[in-house]
């Protein structure tokens, strides 16, 4: 058979264009922002990872502009050998102390982080107790590791208990429980305070990503372990650069010893070019800001709220509930993949961006619009965005 053939076979997506539904591959003409151009068109953006609206921040701009003077565009070579400058150590140092772990190390992407953690750290003989509903980086770090992988429940402590107690009976192997600290589909928060408990009884090892939830959660917006007051008790705390930190790449922070351990075994690390100057000092600078700027993590905290409740007000939208009211993604359900793809278009069209999700990200027929908010939206935009959510579902009922 050609290999090519599943190439010729896969009709899905050109159908859908065909409708004038399909939701991917929107073109920007103007950078990430609350409010941005595309295609063509003025748009309120509910859809993006810029928690505290600093792409658009001009200190971190000019962070990367002097890098790229100084530094040049690339590193040309893996960190591994000629790729480390100053700027990486100096973040590595910087986030260590944000995330008051012994040590870090930088990734040149967020999806590349976990694969390079999980893979070097999980090795043959040892367990894997992954949530169901973890990140797919986390999933193709399970499969990369030559560790048994067992997947828990979604936020199940019973389930995860049970798997535990299988691990446990060998004593040679050794245990990791990866999490999602905040779900990115979802917008819950893993049981960590429950997760810290059960890893201290059974043994096991901490990996929690907070991909997004610095700069969300916390009194400083640390994360996760710091709104459990659980810093000391997590092993290792995964972040990328492309959400809070206005930038590309990822790190990973932990003790001095599973970092050197990583540093020297993780071959997508190894063998990946190390992330450019620009995007370290963008990060760099972005985590300043954050650092010394905490009212940015309680606006977004409010706007979460705000919108939570705004959206629960109207009449035909149906909310996924996460249970807290402090993380800025909230899920509307659609159900059906096409009913999904054509409520975004309407609101598209009437000028508010919103991320359609599909399986595998969500389980079959429960597909989603997920929305997102940045600590930078008005209030003004916040409920421009509201009414025209509201009209376009309340149009939609009437038509059905």
């Amino acid at each position: 058979m050609d290999l090519f053939q599943k190439c010729r076979e896969f009709t899905r997506a050109r159908e859908v264009m065909e409708l004038g539904i399909y939701p991917f591959f929107h073109t920007l003409t103007t950078g990430q922002d609350t409010v941005v151009t595309m295609e063509g068109h003025r748009t309120i953006m509910l859809g993006s990872n810029n928690y505290l609206g600093l792409t658009a921040d001009p200190r971190v701009k000019a962070a990367a502009i002097k890098a790229v003077e100084k530094y040049g565009t690339g590193c040309s070579g893996s960190r591994f050998l000629n790729g480390t400058l100053d700027l990486h150590i100096e973040l590595e140092e910087a986030l260590a102390r944000f995330l008051q772990k012994e040590d870090a190390l930088v990734f040149s992407t967020g999806f590349q982080s976990n694969l390079s953690i999980i893979s070097s750290i999980a090795c043959r003989g040892d367990y894997i107790l992954s949530d169901t509903m973890n990140h797919a980086s986390i999933v193709d770090g399970t499969r990369l590791s030559f560790a048994k992988t067992l997947k828990f429940k979604h936020n199940d402590m019973d389930d995860l208990e049970r798997l535990l107690s299988h691990c446990a009976a060998d004593e040679k192997a050794g245990i990791l429980i990866v999490t999602d600290g905040v779900f990115s589909m979802e917008g819950e928060i893993c049981n960590l305070p429950a997760i810290v408990r059960l890893a201290r009884q059974y043994g096991a090892r901490i990996l929690v990503d907070d991909a997004h939830a610095i700069g969300v959660l916390g009194e400083k917006g640390r994360g996760t372990a710091e709104y459990y007051g659980l810093t000391d008790e997590v092993d290792l705390i995964m972040n990328t650069f492309s959400k809070t930190l206005a930038s590309l790449g990822g790190c990973v922070a932990g003790s001095a010893n599973a970092i050197h351990y990583i540093k020297h075994n993780a071959r997508p690390f190894i063998f990946s070019a190390s992330i450019p100057p620009a995007q370290i000092a963008a990060a760099r600078e972005a985590l300043r800001i954050l650092d010394t700027e905490p009212w940015r993590v309680k606006r977004l905290n409010a706007i979460a709220c705000h919108m939570k409740h705004g959206l629960q007000a109207l009449e035909h939208v149906t909310i996924h509930d996460s249970g807290n009211e402090l993380v800025p993604i909230i899920p509307i359900m659609t159900g059906t993949d096409i009913q999904t793809m054509v409520t975004a278009k309407k609101l598209l069209d009437r000028g508010v961006y919103v991320n359609p999700v599909f399986p595998p990200a969500v389980p079959q027929d429960s597909c989603l619009l997920r929305t997102s908010y940045t600590a930078t939206h008005t209030d003004d935009q916040l409920n421009e965005a509201l009414a025209i959510i509201g009209d376009v579902y309340a149009e939609m009922a009437a038509q059905a």
